[in-house]
């Protein structure tokens, strides 16, 4: 299939404020930004203290807690370029099969979209009519995307890799349990082709104003939600322009998702919707907006996020401190920033309307 999506550059940046902003205290479901300690205590020390944090041990606790934070960020490329060498070389996977994308892993109702979303005549409008709106959530978009027998293959690999005695890093700063495919080796035959042949067409039409026309890298994981491990997900917003978010299975009670509104409307002011997980179909949503996963009561669950990401509207403003992007060099696709003018005159309309 013909890609849609704008070329992919040479090299990809972080922004500095990874280093900084958006540092999730799990025990008072709370993401701070820390500059220093004065600055900390001056933005953070009533809140928290509302939150339960009423003695210094407890105060000098978080301190340490974001400290190793702030260390396992700046030294994460280079681990994580070390664990994907050492998995490479000791892990034989179960189904090998499975790393490069056939379509016959993808449900037909996905092709039919793709295809649509492929023709000359295809519009936002006319692409609606192949997947289901979620009701209460504004564009937040249900659909079939892979088969039922290959998310059971899927989820034996993740288990097979999740028993050896290969590394492994957490998906992300609020997940704690999971794979990042990109270190298993899934990203160039399996997630790229997904995004830049499969999925663009589709975010082309439904999010253009906010890089959906544009998306040009990725960052993609598996996480785990379990008893005794994770069971929630804190109402949040992704380092994304567009996610996807596929519930691959496994028997599992509750834990369903629920989206607010925007990033920018107040959480006094937003009304949440929740939306059941279905094995092997997709939530597709644009990344800034707020969302959370309820705790599952029993069993388990595998899901499946692509955090696709447009560097057109990122060398602009950084989704994660809303400002200017201050960029860091990073490994492989790093949070999706690219060097290039910051002309006013550029295109930009950013993910903010609801």
């Amino acid at each position: 299939m013909e890609s849609k999506t704008c070329p992919t550059r040479d090299a990809f940046y972080s922004c500095a404020c990874f280093y900084t902003d958006n540092i999730f205290l799990e025990e008072y479901k709370l993401h701070i930004r820390f500059l220093s300690e004065q600055q900390f205590r001056q933005d953070y020390q009533l809140v928290l203290r509302n939150r339960g944090c009423t003695t210094n041990k407890q105060f000098e606790e978080i301190l340490h807690k974001i400290g190793s934070e702030i260390q396992i960020r700046r030294q994460l490329d280079v681990n994580s370029a070390q664990r994907k060498a050492l998995i490479c070389e000791v892990y034989k996977p179960l189904h090998r099969h499975l790393y490069s994308l056939q379509e016959s892993y993808l449900a037909p109702e996905f092709l039919e979209m793709v295809r649509y979303s492929h023709s000359k005549d295809a519009s936002a409008e006319g692409l609606l009519n192949f997947m289901q709106p979620v009701a209460g959530a504004q564009r937040v978009y249900r659909f079939p995307v892979f088969t039922s027998e290959f998310c059971t293959e899927l989820i034996a690999e993740l288990e097979y890799f999740e028993q050896s005695d290969a590394p492994k890093g957490r998906p992300n700063t609020m997940n704690n349990y999971g794979i990042l495919l990109n270190e298993l080796g899934f990203d160039e035959g399996f997630i790229t082709p997904l995004r830049v042949d499969y999925l663009s067409p589709i975010t082309a039409l439904l999010y253009p104003e906010c890089g959906g026309d544009c998306l040009d890298s990725h960052k993609a994981f598996v996480v785990k939600y379990a008893m005794h491990e994770d069971l929630d997900l804190s109402y949040h917003y992704d380092n994304a322009e567009v996610t996807l978010n596929v519930s691959l299975g496994e028997d599992f009670v509750e834990g369903n998702l629920y989206f607010g509104d925007m990033r920018q409307v107040p959480l006094s002011e937003s009304q949440c919707a929740e939306v059941e997980h279905r094995v092997a179909e997709g939530l597709l949503h644009r990344g800034q907006q707020m969302h959370g996963a309820l705790p599952i009561t029993a069993g388990r669950r595998w899901n499946l996020v692509v955090w696709m990401r447009s560097s057109r509207e990122r060398r602009l403003r950084c989704p994660m401190c809303n400002k200017t992007p201050d960029l860091v060099p990073a490994e492989g696709f790093g949070d999706g920033f690219t060097q290039g003018s910051q002309s006013p005159s550029a295109p930009n309309t950013p993910c903010t309307l609801t």
